[in-house]
C-alpha cells in the first residue's frame, strides 16, 4: 500500500507567522518615521468616539467576506448522523475556552504578570485575550483539518453550527467575561455594531452569493473560479490590516515589546489545554479520529480577524486590547501545527468506526 502524500500549506499559510512578524516591523516603522500620517488614518471612524476605524474595517470586510462564502448551511441538515463530534465541539467552544481564557487573562495580567505591566494594560489585556477566545476559527480550521487528516464535510458542519451560534452568544459572553474579569466596561451598542458589522453583513453576504452563484453557474465555478479571485485579496487584505494595527500601537510596541511576550503566555496555555482536552472527550467516547482531529483544533484555534476588529472598535486600534489580539495571530501558526503533528502521530488512538448509537 503506498504512502499517503504528505500534506502540505501554501507557501503564505505555512510562513503566516514570518509574514505577521513582517507586517509588525513595517507597521512599527511606519507609525515612528510618518507618525502624522498614521494619526489621521487613526481618526477615520465611522462616528466621533466609535472606535470602528474605516480602513480597517474595510479591510477585515475584504477578509470576512470570502470566508463566509466556504460556508455551507445545508450541511448542518448532516448533524444528526454523528452528533457526537459536535457536541463535544461546542462544549470546548462555548463552556470551556472563554471561561478558562477569561480564568488565565486575570490570573497572569491581574495578579502575576502586574508588576510589569500595571493595572491599566492589564484591564485591556484581560479583555483583549477573552476577545480573542469568544470568536472560534472559521477560514484557518480548513486548512488544519487538511493538514490532520480530518473529515471536511464534517468540519464544514463543525464550523458552520459555530457560526450561527456565534451569532447569539458573543455579545453576551464577551459583556459577561470582560466585565466580569477587569476593571473595563463594554459599551454593549458598540459590541453591538461590530458583530453587525463583521459577522452578520458578510455571513448575510457570503450565504446569499454562494446560493445564486451556484445556481446560476454551478458549485465547479463557484469553487475554482469564484472562490479563487478572491484568494490573493484575502492575503493582501489580512498583511495590510496588520500593518495598519501595528502602526496604530508603534508607540505602545516600541515601549513595552516585553509585553508581546508576556501576552504569549496565557493564550499558548489556552491553545494547548483546550485542544488536549477536546482530543481526550473525543478519545474517551470513541469518536473516530477524522472528527476527533478537526473537533480538537476548532476548539484551540480563533477567529482572529473578528477579535481584532472587535476590540478595535471597542477600545481604539491602539489599545492593549487590539495589542493582545494581534498577538493571537502572531502565535497562531507554529502552536496549530504542532497540535496538527500531535493529532496526526495519535491517529491510532481512535477507533476506525464510531459505535452504533
Amino acid at each position: 500500500m503506498s504512502a499517503e502524500p504528505e500534506k502540505r500549506m501554501n507557501v503564505f499559510e505555512r510562513y503566516l507567522s514570518i509574514w505577521v512578524a513582517l507586517c509588525m516591523v513595517a507597521g512599527v516603522g511606519l507609525g515612528k518615521l510618518l507618525p502624522d500620517l498614521v494619526s489621521r488614518l487613526q481618526r477615520i471612524e465611522a462616528g466621533e468616539g466609535s472606535h470602528i476605524n474605516i480602513p480597517i474595517a474595510v479591510l477585515i470586510w475584504l477578509m470576512i467576506y470570502p470566508m463566509m462564502l466556504k460556508i455551507d448551511f445545508s450541511s448542518i441538515l448532516r448533524v444528526g448522523r454523528r452528533p457526537g463530534g459536535l457536541l463535544v465541539t461546542l462544549v470546548i467552544n462555548w463552556v470551556v475556552k472563554p471561561f478558562s481564557m477569561a480564568f488565565l487573562g486575570w490570573l497572569f495580567f491581574r495578579h502575576l504578570f502586574l508588576p510589569w505591566i500595571g493595572p491599566g494594560l492589564a484591564d485591556e489585556y484581560i479583555a483583549g485575550v477573552i476577545i480573542l477566545a469568544a470568536a472560534p476559527c472559521t477560514a484557518m480550521v480548513f486548512v488544519w483539518s487538511y493538514l490532520s487528516g480530518g473529515d471536511p464535510a464534517y468540519t464544514l458542519v463543525q464550523v458552520s453550527v459555530n457560526d450561527l451560534i456565534m451569532l447569539i452568544a458573543f455579545v453576551p459572553l464577551v459583556t459577561f467575561l470582560v466585565t466580569g474579569t477587569s476593571g473595563l466596561s463594554v459599551p454593549f451598542a458598540v459590541l453591538l455594531w461590530s458583530v453587525l458589522i463583521f459577522v452578520v453583513i458578510p455571513l448575510a453576504a457570503g450565504t446569499l452569493s454562494r446560493v445564486v452563484l451556484i445556481r446560476l453557474k454551478g458549485i465547479e465555478w463557484f469553487e475554482k473560479r469564484f472562490l479563487a479571485l478572491f484568494h490573493p485579496v484575502t492575503i493582501v487584505a489580512l498583511l495590510a490590516t496588520l500593518v495598519l494595527i501595528f502602526a496604530f500601537q508603534a508607540e505602545n510596541i516600541t515601549t513595552r515589546a516585553f509585553h508581546v511576550l508576556l501576552i504569549a503566555v496565557p493564550i499558548l496555555i489556552q491553545v494547548y489545554f483546550n485542544s488536549s482536552l477536546a482530543y481526550g472527550l473525543m478519545r474517551l467516547f470513541r469518536i473516530r479520529y477524522e472528527v476527533a482531529a478537526p473537533g480538537a483544533l476548532i476548539g484551540a484555534s480563533n477567529f482572529f480577524e473578528l477579535a481584532v476588529a472587535t476590540a478595535i472598535a471597542l477600545y481604539g486600534p491602539g489599545s492593549g486590547a487590539a495589542l493582545a489580539t494581534v498577538v493571537g495571530v502572531l502565535v497562531e501558526v507554529p502552536v496549530m501545527l504542532s497540535v496538527c503533528r500531535f493529532c496526526v502521530a495519535t491517529r491510532h488512538w481512535f477507533p476506525e468506526a464510531e459505535p452504533a448509537a
